[in-house]
């Protein structure tokens, strides 16, 4: 009987081993992911981003794949709060739409980040000296336009004009990084830095005030992409009066400006998701992988607030530029 029982035990402890180390194993790839999606705030240009990546998931992985797609409401504790919970879900991969997301996310180490509508990778993330390529477990894309471009559209539309104003959010660095290009460049092309002026905000609730001093001072007034002047541009529209204004990107420019060197954030999206797709198949690490950047920019205008300010669209056409919406 003693012997019966000690064998009886001996296979318990045997059975309990390996039940442990079973545990321990990590589980093989059932082909089925879940992705967080954290978006800083509601605007066409981030909106399109972020459906681009996820119709390319879905496109991909169909139903084997959950999108938990959450918004920030343009509240940068709200983005650490909703990457903290992707966390706690485990998800298998973070993309962050937009720099503050994009921040909140590369605090945690432990899960791939892809950030989207990013401008410059180096000036979110601290990175001195960046050379396309993040490490760690952060990649994406990036929504920059050529700065150099911009500025020509400046002084090639407006050509009398002596005094530009930057108007940007004061919390948003890559906004800070675009302005202080931007009049680099100006001042290349022969324009005075004296008439060359920073007009910031530091929320949407001073963005009235801080756009009509602009346009006060301005004879053009140039914005960046900048999330926070995206969501407002419809304010920014309401007190600039007559003063043109030449934007970062489209969403901007059909708010309230003339022109804008445009991208398509919904291919900048798709583009997004092919990077998933290859990190999540195992195919790719994102530590590998280097910021990958729109292949096509195309000069746009808006015929409605052309028509408003008497700006000659047939000079536009002959230069290149096509309408938003056509």
């Amino acid at each position: 009987m003693k012997r019966i029982v000690s064998i009886f035990l001996a296979a318990m402890m045997c059975m309990s081993f390996f039940a442990l180390v079973s545990c321990d194993m990590p589980t093989e790839d059932d082909g089925k992911y879940t992705v967080g999606v954290c978006q800083l705030v509601q605007h066409p240009a981030l909106d399109a981003a972020t459906q681009g990546f996820i119709d390319t998931l879905k496109a991909e992985f169909g139903d084997n794949v959950e999108i938990l797609n959450e918004n920030a409401s343009n509240d940068t504790n709200a983005c650490t709060t909703i990457v903290t919970n992707f966390v706690s879900k485990k998800v298998d991969l973070i993309m962050a739409n937009a720099t503050p997301a994009l921040q909140a996310a590369a605090q945690q180490e432990n899960i791939p980040v892809l950030g989207t509508s990013i401008t410059e990778y180096g000036v979110a993330l601290g990175i001195d000296d960046f050379d396309g390529l993040v490490g760690g477990n952060v990649s994406g894309t990036s929504d920059l336009a050529p700065l150099e471009d911009q500025a020509q559209m400046i002084i090639d539309i407006f050509p009398e004009a002596e005094k530009v104003a930057l108007l940007y959010c004061s919390s948003e660095p890559n906004s800070a990084y675009q302005v202080k290009e931007i009049r680099r460049l100006l001042v290349e092309k022969g324009l005075s830095d004296a008439n060359i002026k920073d007009y910031s905000f530091t929320d949407s609730n001073d963005v009235n005030t801080v756009a009509a001093a602009a346009a006060a001072f301005a004879d053009v007034i140039y914005i960046p992409t900048d999330n926070t002047a995206a969501s407002c541009a419809e304010t920014i529209n309401g007190v600039i009066g007559d003063v043109p204004v030449i934007a970062g990107e489209e969403g901007i420019c059909t708010g309230c400006g003339v022109a804008t060197l445009s991208i398509s954030y919904y291919d900048l999206g798709v583009a997004t998701g092919k990077m998933a797709i290859k990190i999540l198949k195992g195919e790719a690490k994102v530590e590998d992988m280097r910021i990958e950047y729109a292949a096509n920019f195309t000069k746009k205008y808006n015929a409605d607030k052309c028509a408003e300010l008497g700006i000659d669209v047939e000079a536009l056409k002959a230069a290149g530029y096509v309408a938003i919406g056509e």
